[in-house]
């Protein structure tokens, strides 16, 4: 088996008026949020399903079912904290992780490097071992109109 090995993972989620826009456990000002079962963070869940697949775990739903109401409202770094414990507990650790977040409004930009610092805490990484960059939709499609955001991550584990 491979010394290290390599996972991606998508999220996407309406937005809804009055919900907090959180990323990687950090509130981002904005009226609207990601709505969803747990706190909604598109990021988290595209990282947690990235881990997941390099490892060859599965994915989110199998681990954390919003069929489940113990998941409900639970944070993004929870899931990624438990995520790494399933990693740890399989002979695995995380290595690196790339995130692109597709979102229209708010422009996330300005929190990029601190949505990057939290992540890479919530994973028990260097900062400099975890990038996120932010993307616009120009204008295109529920994203682009602002009706929802996406989060689409790229992670590498390797054996213990």
């Amino acid at each position: 088996m491979a010394r290290t090995r390599t996972g991606i993972g998508f999220d996407l989620h309406r937005m809804k008026r009055g919900r907090p826009f959180l990323l990687a456990g950090l509130r981002i000002p904005h009226p609207s949020g990601p709505d969803g079962h747990s706190d909604a963070d598109p990021l988290s869940h595209a990282v947690v399903d990235a881990l997941l697949g390099a490892a060859g775990l599965g994915d989110i739903g199998e681990h954390f079912p919003d069929s489940d109401p113990r998941w409900r409202g639970t944070p993004g770094p929870e899931f990624l904290q438990r995520t790494r414990a399933l990693l740890a507990r399989a002979g695995w650790k995380p290595l690196q992780v790339d995130a692109v977040l597709l979102c229209e409004r708010p422009k996330l930009g300005p929190h990029k490097r601190r949505v990057a610092a939290a992540l890479a805490k919530a994973l028990g990484l260097r900062p400099s071992a975890v990038n996120v960059k932010a993307k616009t939709m120009e204008g295109l499609g529920d994203i682009g109109k602002g009706r929802a955001v996406a989060a689409q991550a790229v992670a590498t584990v390797s054996r213990r």
